[in-house]
């Protein structure tokens, strides 16, 4: 089986809307879905507007190993949740001060995020309901993990992982671990580097991009009824 590289995440979003879709997740008043920005955000409006659902953001921050930004030591989740890739910190003799101050400086992102990308929006309401979460990839899975833990707060009935490509090992452990009550990935590459190997065009969604795409969707007439719930603000 050969795996070709996504032109960008909205064609990526439009292929996990599909995978989706022939999953069962069809337009059903009991689903939401939430990206992790900012580069979920383009790939969950695809899957929104193709399944005719409603969307908000679950905002998630990596912490960055020292040195290392771009590798995982963990994240960090709206709601208090932290989540550490013990494995990175061992290894790399990662400290508790390291972890504290990377923490701190994370968490003033987060919260400035969750003011811009929605303002006086209060978050949607996935209380009961399945809720569907989206990235444009699954590398370590820290973020999405932090991000699964934090949601659970908010008691879904369900909580599906779905992005467009993902690391086997990572998709094995979710799977093992029972992280999700559902995982869908339409691409599983058996050769996995990083998320970004997997797009043609990468670069990062900016918060301009972000804000837009989420009211275009806040705003569109297609969210009153037809299970979208409305957010006043």
């Amino acid at each position: 089986m050969s795996f070709h590289p996504y032109a960008d995440r909205r064609e990526a979003g439009r292929a996990l809307a599909g995978e989706l879709r022939r999953r069962g997740f069809g337009r059903r008043e009991d689903l939401a879905v939430l990206a992790l920005p900012r580069g979920g955000v383009p790939v969950a409006f695809e899957v929104a507007n193709a399944l005719h659902l409603p969307l908000d953001v679950f905002v998630v921050r990596k912490l960055g190993a020292p040195g290392q930004p771009e590798l995982a030591m963990g994240a960090i989740a709206t709601g208090g949740v932290r989540v550490l890739n013990r494995d990175v910190v061992e290894t790399l003799g990662i400290t508790s001060a390291d972890i504290e101050l990377t923490a701190a400086s994370e968490l003033e992102e987060l919260r400035r995020r969750e003011t811009l990308y929605r303002g006086a929006r209060p978050a949607l309401d996935v209380a009961g309901m399945t809720a569907i979460l989206i990235d444009d990839g699954l590398a370590t899975g820290a973020s999405m993990r932090a991000a699964v833990l934090a949601l659970r707060r908010r008691e879904p009935a369900q909580i599906v992982v779905a992005v467009p490509v993902a690391a086997a090992d990572t998709c094995d452990r979710f799977i093992a671990e029972k992280l999700a009550d559902e995982l869908v990935c339409p691409m599983i590459p058996p050769f996995f580097q990083s998320v970004g190997q997997w797009y043609e065009q990468f670069e990062q969604a900016s918060d301009d991009e972000v804000r837009e795409l989420l009211w275009q969707t806040w705003r569109s007439p297609t969210n009153e009824g037809e299970g979208f719930v409305q957010m006043n603000g």
